[in-house]
């Protein structure tokens, strides 16, 4: 059970991860183009301004997912030698 929680955990970690990355590029660009609505003269500077944080979030975003992969991967690795492990102790203990 405690496998299946960590799996739950990583799918809700990412998850989040890319809802706050979404919103947060959201609320940029809304108010990068709220801005150029006011003052069209001002748009290529605001555009501009957008780019960097939202590459910076997507950035922050791409890193969380990778760390999420790990982790995964991890827990994988940790199930398939958890398991040989508890196979090949009954068969040592009934040997003695």
């Amino acid at each position: 059970m405690g496998i299946g929680l960590g799996y739950v955990a990583i799918g809700l970690g990412a998850g989040l991860v890319m809802i706050g990355a979404g919103f947060g590029i959201a609320r940029l660009a809304s108010a990068a183009l709220e801005g150029a609505a006011r003052q069209p003269e001002a748009a290529g500077s605001l555009q501009t301004m957008m780019i960097i944080p939202a590459a910076m979030i997507e950035g922050a975003a791409l890193f969380a997912l990778v760390i999420f992969f790990l982790a995964g991967t991890a827990l994988n690795s940790g199930v398939a030698a958890g398991g040989a492990a508890s196979g090949a102790a009954p068969q040592a203990s009934a040997s003695h």
